[in-house]
C-alpha cells in the first residue's frame, strides 16, 4: 500500500542520476528557440550527468468512479465494478474467444473524463466549495494512459506517440492523437497478437467476479463471463507531481474484499510469459516499468499477474504490492529507475506550460491546439497546429479544438456563478488561459 512516509534512503536517492537533458531552460523556452518548435531532448538513459532530487508525487486519492455499459454508455454507477477471486489452475486464457466482443480502437477523446470533471465541480457547488475555483487549481487533466506514456518515456525504445494538448483557465489539458493509419494499425491486429491480448482479457474474466468473494478474496474462481471490452469500471483521482496539481482518470480491473471508496483496495490485473531463465526474466522487468506506473498514477496498491505458457495456460499467478516494485529491479544491469522518470515528468510538465503560456489566449479567441511528438532516445517536440492540423483534430464535429464545445459552455457557465458567489477569489484569474495564484494548500508530497 502506499505510504506517507519518505524514503529512508533520501540521501542515497539524492546522488542518483537523471538523463543528460538539452540545454533548454524550461522558463525560458520561448526565448531559447523559435516558438513553432520547442524541443525537449535527452540522451540514453544509460549516459548519466549530475546529481537527481526526488520529486514529490502526492498519494493520488479518489474523486469518484463511474461506468461503461455493455453498450459503452457512461453511466456514474459502479455498474462494472468487480471483485477479485483467485484464477482456477491451469485455466485455459484461449477459453471464450469467439465469443469475444471487442470496441473498435477510437480517437482518444476526454470527453468522457470531462464529464467526470464537471460532477465533481457540480458536487463541490451543490457543498458552497467553489468548484469552479478547484478546476481553475488543476494543473493537468488526462486520462492514465496518457501520463503512463509520458512518464516511461525515458525508457521507451520503441513506441513514439504524439499529444494534442490545450491550456484553458490555467488548466492542460491532454488527448493521445492518433491518426488514421494508426487507429487502423490497432483495428487490424494480426490473428497471433490478437490472440494474445485476448489471454489478458480472459485472465481478467476468470479473476473477477460481480458478487464480493468471501475470506478477503481467497475464494476460487472460475469463468467470469464472455469478455465484451465495452464495459469497464474507472476511476477518478487528484493526484500532484511537484507543484502540478493533476486529475487522472483510468479503468480499475477490480477491488480486493469491498470497494472503500478509495483506492486502497483497487487491483491490476496483468498476464505475461511464465520465465524460463535469465533472458525472460530481464524482460519481465523491464515490463514492469509500464506495470508500475499505470498503477502508481492511479493509487492502486497491488498488481496480480498471471504467468502464462505460449500455448496461453495459466502456470502462476503472483501478486506483486505496487511500491515495492522498483526495489525488485534495483541495481540490475539496466535497470529502470522511477526516479528519472518523475524528474523527467516534471520538467516536460514545466517546458510545456512555459511554452504556451507565452502564447495566451482567452475564451473568446482562438484556443491553440498543441501538437506534442516523442520519438524513441530522442525527446518531445511542441509546436502549435496549424489549420489543417487543426481541422484534422476537430474531425468536422462540435468542438472547440479537441475540446466539445458543451465544455466550454459549461465552463463559461460556472465562471459567471462563481464571479457573483466569490468575487475576491475569482478576481485573481486574468482570463481561461492564464495562470492563477495558487492559494489552496495540501498534505505534504508522497515520494519513492
Amino acid at each position: 500500500m502506499l505510504s506517507r512516509k519518505r524514503s529512508t534512503s533520501a540521501e542515497s536517492e539524492s546522488r542518483r542520476t537523471k538523463p543528460r537533458l538539452c540545454s533548454i531552460d524550461a522558463d525560458n523556452a520561448s526565448q531559447a528557440m523559435p516558438q513553432t518548435a520547442v524541443k525537449l531532448a535527452y540522451s540514453t538513459v544509460l549516459r548519466m550527468a549530475g546529481p537527481i532530487s526526488p520529486v514529490a508525487f502526492q498519494q493520488p486519492s479518489s474523486l469518484l468512479t463511474f461506468s461503461y455499459s455493455p453498450s459503452h454508455e457512461l453511466e456514474f454507477t459502479d455498474s462494472a465494478l468487480r471483485y477479485y477471486v483467485h484464477p482456477p489452475r491451469n485455466a485455459d486464457l484461449r477459453h471464450g474467444y469467439d465469443r469475444w466482443i471487442r470496441r473498435p480502437e477510437e480517437r482518444g477523446r476526454i470527453d468522457n473524463l470531462l464529464r467526470a470533471v464537471i460532477r465533481v465541480r457540480t458536487n463541490m457547488d451543490a457543498q458552497d466549495l467553489n468548484g469552479a475555483g478547484w478546476l481553475r487549481d488543476i494543473g493537468i487533466v488526462s486520462w492514465r494512459g496518457v501520463m503512463t506514456k509520458i512518464m516511461t518515456a525515458p525508457y521507451e525504445e520503441r513506441d513514439s506517440w504524439e499529444l494534442n494538448v490545450m491550456m484553458v483557465d490555467g488548466t492542460l489539458y491532454f488527448e493521445e492523437h492518433l491518426t488514421e493509419n494508426k487507429l487502423a494499425e490497432k483495428n487490424n491486429v494480426a490473428p497471433h497478437h490478437r490472440m494474445q491480448m485476448y489471454y489478458g482479457y480472459a485472465f481478467e474474466s476468470y479473476c473477477t467476479s460481480s458478487t464480493p468473494a468471501p475470506s478477503k478474496g481467497t475464494a476460487a474462481g472460475t469463468w467470469g463471463g464472455d469478455v465484451n471490452t465495452n464495459v469497464q469500471w474507472c476511476s477518478v483521482v487528484k493526484t500532484k507531481l511537484g507543484d502540478t496539481r493533476i486529475v487522472i482518470g483510468g479503468e480499475v480491473d477490480c477491488v480486493r474484499g469491498h470497494f472503500t471508496g478509495n483506492t486502497d483496495s483497487f487491483v491490476e490485473l496483468k498476464t505475461s510469459l511464465i520465465i524460463r531463465g535469465a533472458q525472460d526474466e530481464a524482460h519481465f522487468e523491464k515490463k514492469l516499468l509500464k506495470f508500475y506506473f499505470q498503477s502508481f498514477l492511479l493509487g492502486v496498491p497491488e498488481i496480480v499477474v498471471g504467468f502464462r505458457t505460449a500455448a496461453g495456460r495459466l502456470s502462476k499467478v503472483q501478486s506483486f504490492r505496487t511500491m515495492e516494485i522498483p526495489r525488485l529491479v534495483r541495481n540490475k544491469p539496466g535497470a529502470w529507475d522511477p526516479l528519472v522518470c518523475l524528474d523527467w515528468g516534471k520538467r516536460f510538465i514545466e517546458l510545456l506550460k512555459s511554452t504556451i503560456v507565452s502564447r495566451p489566449s482567452t475564451l473568446g479567441d482562438p484556443l491553440p491546439v498543441w501538437r506534442v511528438k516523442f520519438t524513441p532516445r530522442s525527446g518531445v517536440t511542441i509546436s502549435p497546429l496549424d489549420k489543417p492540423g487543426l481541422d484534422e483534430v476537430v474531425n468536422g464535429e462540435d468542438r472547440v479544438g479537441f475540446l466539445p464545445q458543451w465544455y466550454f459552455d459549461d465552463i463559461r457557465s460556472a465562471e459567471r456563478r462563481s464571479s457573483e458567489l466569490h468575487p475576491s477569489v475569482n478576481a485573481r484569474s486574468a482570463g481561461p488561459n492564464a495562470s492563477p495564484e495558487k492559494t489552496s494548500t495540501l498534505p505534504p508530497g508522497w515520494q519513492i
